[in-house]
């Protein structure tokens, strides 16, 4: 069965209802708030700069040292005997000249009595031959002597002359080996604990009988390693390095305790040749030491000052990063953007880097938030009068 069809007029009121529910829901539609975009970039982050300034820069070099007696002179005695007397108290100041030891003199002063008594003999001797010579040269001219006669004369008394030269010369060798018997300090300085004691037989210069070492000055003795040396000539002949005036570098020294020594002394000695065992130079720096704070043998460091690097370019360690192929610093450009500048350095200035290269002067160096930026990423610098946060 067929279904009815609905009137015309009836379709028609259907048709204009549905468009009427459609641009209801239209406008509906139109009324609702827009979808939001999406969310804008973060802001540019807040650096800390520094303007790079060519400067000199001082250099100090340090090293472990030792201090030792400007002069240690070994006491030995000149003579061989029994040691009668020590002179002075062990450790005590002496000055120069001054008697440290006595050994028995009765033996040396009968050696100088003898040769005393040989020198009257032969200069008896030699008078003797000078009157003979003297009674036969008239008779020579005149003939009445042989010429054998007067010559033997002659002879006689040239070796009289000599037999008295030779005894004196036993004489001052008496006097000396007694004077010797005084055994002094020949320079002024400390004295050691004494080697032998009183009683005890002294052969001569072959027995140490105690040391005198001289504490004013002071020397500051320490070695250079050989890598250093190389290092150094590298960079002066670069030109990035300066000495002082004939190499006389001053310097000072820290004690054991972490104290530094109250003068400043001078380094006057570099030795040329390299030791094998340890590979360093040795180097000697001298202090004047007039109450004796220093004491020789302490084990100390010198610090020698005195060198210059010539318009040298520093910056922070903070500001430095590190990557695959070498160390680089962000710097700012004319655009407000952070770019990347590959370094060369060299040592440790304190917490700063010596650049070599890469950097010139008027480059604005970012210090702070270096994580934050990127190659081309643009930065916002910080007011001077306050930190970045």
């Amino acid at each position: 069965m067929r279904p009815t069809p609905l009137p015309a007029n009836s379709v028609t009121r259907l048709t204009l209802r549905a468009l009427l529910l459609l641009a209801a829901a239209l406008a509906v539609a139109g009324c609702k708030p827009a979808q939001p975009s999406a969310p804008p970039g973060f802001p540019p982050p807040v650096v800390g700069t520094m303007t790079v300034e060519p400067k000199d820069v001082p250099v100090t070099y340090e090293y472990v040292a030792q201090t030792a007696g400007y002069r240690e002179i070994e006491i030995r005695a000149r003579v061989t005997g029994i040691l009668e007397r020590r002179n002075y108290r062990e450790g005590d100041a002496v000055k120069k000249g001054q008697s440290l030891f006595t050994i028995d003199r009765a033996p040396f002063e009968l050696a100088r009595a003898r040769a005393q008594a040989d020198l009257a003999v032969a200069e008896a001797r030699l008078a003797q031959a000078k009157r003979d010579n003297a009674r036969l040269k008239p008779l020579i001219e005149a003939k009445a002597v042989g010429q054998k006669e007067y010559d033997d004369t002659v002879s006689a008394e040239s070796i009289a002359a000599a037999e008295v030269g030779s005894a004196r010369a036993r004489v001052a060798e008496a006097n000396l080996n007694l004077e010797w018997t005084r055994v002094e300090s020949p320079i002024p300085g400390i004295t050691s604990r004494a080697a032998v004691s009183e009683g005890a037989l002294v052969s001569g210069p072959s027995v140490l009988l105690t040391t005198v070492t001289q504490t004013d000055p002071m020397y500051v003795i320490f070695g250079i390693p050989d890598r250093e040396h190389l290092a150094l000539k590298r960079e002066l002949e670069a030109g990035r390095l300066t000495l002082p005036a004939g190499g006389r570098f001053k310097a000072q020294v820290k004690r054991a305790d972490g104290s530094t020594y109250g003068r400043t002394g001078m380094l006057n000695f570099t030795d040329v040749r390299v030791n094998p065992q340890t590979g360093t130079s040795e180097a000697r720096a001298e202090f004047a030491n007039p109450d004796g704070a220093l004491r020789a043998g302490e084990f100390v460091r010198i610090v020698l000052s005195g060198a210059v690097r010539p318009n040298a370019v520093l910056v922070p360690q903070r500001a430095v990063l590190e990557s695959p192929k070498g160390k680089f610093v962000y710097v700012v450009d004319a655009e407000g953007k952070a770019q990347p500048r590959p370094l060369e350095v060299g040592e440790w200035s304190g917490d700063e880097w010596l650049v070599y290269s890469g950097l010139k002067a008027g480059d604005r160096v970012i210090l702070d938030n270096v994580l934050k930026v990127g190659p081309g990423a643009p930065v916002k610098i910080a007011d001077a009068a306050a930190p970045p946060k």
